[in-house]
């Protein structure tokens, strides 16, 4: 007590026991409500926990049975002009192939008698003609709706059910192996106790990981929980007490969740011992006890010894700090407190002198480092655009190298090699048409062109393209037919449709491939699913990126070269929507893209067919304008094959001065899009025109895939190819070019004579 007189005597003592009873009061109110809210936090995340658990557990078993469903349904689609009951056996048993979890699937005739059965356990009977009529999987079969008859064991065994649709004027039933749910359930499992179980409509337990439980028929309809979820389930809630602290068969106190399965009826509870789910609980209230027995004394002492000399000196800093915070460094913080707090202030001074010197020079040292970025992000793009250009010239007169020399060998040994390096040719050439695209979508000159059209009809020439590779592999190909019609860029979306099938096709190595659309609001789902690999949720949007690959860290070439995804994703935003994906690992993935829906579409919205042309290209004079040699080269042998005439120049000058020594007039002209001295494609084919007439047909050719430099061609108005050009390809353009003439070769000749 004698500590306490020089502070004030009895009037100090005094406030002292007041503070210390308050900031005690404070510390028990505090800790007794920090203990209250620990708590029915910590049940609420538990049960927000174990009803997640239930609830993923609960999809799984819809899906399960769903999924079964659904290829129970596939049997229905018979095809036409085949005998129904043979058709019929050959799609049940592709059935039990695709479901595994089917044991026997039954095909009952309006009557109710067995006509087919084909059974894992038994041999496949045809035409038995037992009686079914009475049984209720055969009554509840018959209506719209599914029948999901009751779990039973089989021989003691294994649960199973039977599930019922109508099919053909009959019912399909199927006997189903729920051993998969089993499994479900048995690997829910966390902490000591914590497990999960799953009940019917009328409490009987169906699942549990102790299956003794459930051979016993155990009933769980008296538990608190489950009358609960079971109210829930009948619309009878008001008044049901919320799920969280109830008991088990056993008594024992647990925390408990659930989540219905609807359609069957079913109810997935998942329980923990409430002593367990506690624990972390129960530690916390130790601490906080000793904690709080701690904190009374250390504020009985402290508000004795610290409270006059702590509180002016914080202050200051406290201030002080603000100002720093708020950008006042010039600010200087006055503590003359002879201590650490006056040293704390020192330090804080110092600091704030410290950043006024460092921000000093910060903005141009930024502005230093955006411009050395800067620079060195636009000397990327120019080594990238030169490199581009200089490996498409050699490719392109590669590819027309091969082209003409495939042609002129006969001997079957020389033309397998050549056939290889045509091979090895096309596969570098798709690599670089598809950084092309990427180039071109990201530069903007990429429009779409809307319309409406028939989506059955861009389906079918999917299903031409690539029926055959499936059929080779082993894997079903099958297209659903789809009436709706799209208001979309055909052409974009086809390719869209040909790379995610492409993908499927590459990770799909059993099973198949199924194609089909939707509608949705005003829009169409155009859906892709395959049985394949499947693609984990980290990798789900990783894959988009270009070049990435999940599985494929050696960059085996037949697996792709990781950039149809990423090409399709812009071709996607490019129409105004994105591509989801679904996918389970081991199951397969669902791509699916939507597009509008066309407001009305008339009868034939097929373009008519393009006009037969009669050898357009015989005797024709081509006018080949390229700096690199072996490309004019290239491109005047392959003219001559084509049965051409050509004629080739280095720049515009030259071309000009070649036709006026000819005295002729070129029929077309293949020109480079860059040339020598700054010389672009675009003004000499304007020269060209200006002396030979503006209807004078003309292609641009280039290598050079800066964004720019493809706006400034496609500004051109002229038809553009990007090396390397696939000879057909280009064949295919420069007989479109000379069939828009509207005067022949041979009159322009006489005009150009007569001038």
């Amino acid at each position: 007590m004698r500590l306490l007189q020089p502070f004030g005597g009895r009037l100090y003592r005094k406030y002292v026991v007041y503070f210390a009873a308050l900031i005690g009061a404070v510390i028990l109110a505090g800790a007794a409500s920090d203990l209250y809210s620990s708590y029915h936090k910590t049940r609420d995340t538990t049960v927000a926990l174990h009803r997640e658990k239930a609830a993923a557990a609960a999809i799984r078993i819809e899906q399960f049975i769903h999924e079964i469903e659904q290829h129970i349904g596939w049997t229905n689609l018979l095809s036409r002009g085949a005998e129904p009951l043979a058709q019929r056996h050959i799609e049940f048993i592709k059935l039990l192939r695709q479901a595994p979890a089917i044991t026997d699937a039954v095909w009952l005739d309006g009557s109710g008698r067995e006509q087919l059965r084909v059974s894992r356990l038994a041999m496949d009977r045809l035409r038995s003609g037992m009686d079914f009529s009475l049984t209720p999987a055969f009554r509840g079969g018959k209506s719209q709706a599914p029948y999901r008859g009751p779990v039973y064991f089989r021989e003691g065994t294994e649960p199973y059910m039977t599930l019922a649709l109508a099919a053909g004027g009959g019912v399909t039933l199927v006997e189903v192996n729920l051993k998969f749910v089993w499994d479900v359930i048995s690997s829910i499992r966390f902490g000591q106790t914590g497990h999960a179980y799953v009940v019917d409509a009328n409490g009987q337990l169906i699942s549990h990981p102790d299956i003794s439980l459930v051979l016993k028929k155990t009933d769980m309809a008296s538990l608190p929980q489950v009358q609960r979820a079971r109210a829930v389930a009948e619309g009878r809630a008001d008044g049901v007490p919320a799920d969280g602290e109830s008991h088990d068969i056993t008594g024992r106190a647990v925390i408990a969740a659930d989540a219905p399965i609807a359609p069957l009826g079913w109810i997935v509870f998942v329980e923990q011992d409430a002593h367990e789910a506690f624990a972390p609980l129960y530690a916390s209230m130790k601490r906080t006890a000793a904690l709080m027995l701690l904190g009374l004394l250390l504020a009985l002492g402290a508000s004795a010894l610290l409270a006059r000399r702590m509180v002016r000196p914080i202050q200051a800093l406290q201030l002080g700090a603000a100002r720093l915070g708020a950008g006042e460094l010039g600010q200087r913080i006055e503590v003359h407190s002879h201590d650490e707090l006056e040293a704390l202030a020192t330090e804080f001074n110092d600091m704030a002198q410290r950043l006024r010197e460092s921000y000093a020079g910060l903005e141009q040292k930024v502005a230093e480092r955006t411009e050395e970025l800067v620079a060195a992000n636009r000397a990327k793009s120019r080594f990238l655009a030169a490199a581009s250009h200089d490996l498409r010239q050699p490719m392109h007169a590669l590819g027309l190298f091969v082209t003409q020399l495939n042609n002129r060998i006969k001997d079957p040994e020389n033309r397998h090699l050549t056939g290889r390096i045509d091979a090895a040719v096309t596969a570098l050439q798709g690599l670089l048409d598809a950084l092309l695209d990427v180039s071109r979508l990201d530069a903007g000159v990429v429009n779409a062109n809307l319309s409406d059209f028939r989506i059955e009809t861009l389906l079918e020439r999917i299903e031409t393209a690539f029926v055959p590779e499936a059929t080779d592999r082993n894997l079903h190909f099958r297209v659903k037919r789809c009436r709706l019609a799209a208001h979309s860029d055909p052409v974009l979306l086809e390719r869209i449709l040909i790379n995610l099938v492409a993908n499927a096709l590459r990770y799909t190595e059993a099973g198949g491939i199924l194609i089909g659309c939707r509608r949705r609001g005003n829009m169409v789902r155009i859906e892709v699913w395959d049985t394949g690999v499947g693609i984990v949720p980290e990798h789900q949007q990783a894959i988009f990126q270009e070049f990435y690959q999940v599985g494929n860290p050696e960059r085996d070439r037949t697996k792709g070269l990781g950039l149809g995804l990423s090409i399709a994703a812009r071709l996607a935003r490019l129409l105004g929507g994105r591509i989801d994906v679904q996918s389970t690992p081991g199951r397969g993935s669902v791509f699916a893209v939507e597009v509008p829906k066309a407001a009305q579409l008339q009868d034939d919205l097929r373009a008519s067919p393009s006009p037969v042309l009669h050898e357009p290209l015989r005797d024709a004079l081509v006018l080949v304008v390229d700096d690199d040699t072996l490309v004019r080269e290239a491109l005047a042998g392959l003219m001559e094959q084509w049965g051409c005439r050509a004629v080739t120049a280095a720049s515009g000058e030259q071309a000009l001065s070649t036709l006026a020594g000819t005295g002729q007039s070129p029929d077309a002209v293949l020109c480079d899009y860059r040339l020598p001295a700054g010389e672009v494609g675009g003004a000499v084919i304007r020269q060209l025109r200006e002396r030979y007439g503006s209807a004078l047909p003309a292609a641009l050719i280039t290598g050079d895939t800066a964004p720019e430099r493809l706006r400034e061609a496609k500004e051109s108005g002229v038809p553009l190819l990007h090396k390397p050009v696939q000879p057909a390809r280009l064949r295919a353009l420069l007989e479109h070019l000379l069939s828009t003439r509207t005067i022949s070769s041979a009159e322009r000749r006489t005009t150009t004579n007569r001038v």
